[in-house]
């Protein structure tokens, strides 16, 4: 193994809930030993990710509903193009060299693996996304 991927592993979290087993699909195992670690070690990297992104979307999130922050955030990953492959990217760029050739026989099915992770720890973390002025005010008191 090259210097890199040694690397890329070492500094993975272990999550001690994952189990594997013999009867899971490929792309479950790829999702649980690869997939998963992955996006956990980059979960602030997300969440600042999607700071910025209600900022440049004039924070509008803001202004909604819970339920419309949760579909807000869906379709945030599903329907914005640009901002679905800046997320691809971040744990893309994750991948040790033998990963990435996993990634590539079944992209379009771990595509969707991937989305709904990331969509769940954001929609997870929804109390971190609140207005910065309302944040100020919580910590003066």
């Amino acid at each position: 193994m090259d210097k890199r991927d040694h690397l890329l592993l070492k500094a993975r979290p272990t999550i001690s809930s994952i189990q594997i087993n013999n009867n899971m699909s490929d792309g479950e195992h790829f999702q649980n030993i690869t997939l998963r670690p992955i996006i956990k070690l980059q979960n602030e990297l997300f969440l600042v990710v999607f700071k910025n992104y209600i900022k440049k979307h004039k924070n509008v999130f803001y202004e909604l509903t819970i339920e419309k922050r949760l579909k807000y955030i869906e379709n945030a990953i599903h329907k914005d193009i640009k901002f679905r492959n800046a997320l691809k990217g971040m744990i893309i760029g994750q991948f040790t060299i033998k990963e990435y050739a996993t990634y590539t026989k079944n992209s379009s099915a771990l595509n969707k693996r991937m989305m709904n992770i990331v969509k769940q720890r954001l929609q997870s973390n929804i109390q971190l996304f609140e207005k910065p002025d309302d944040l100020d005010l919580l910590k003066a008191v």
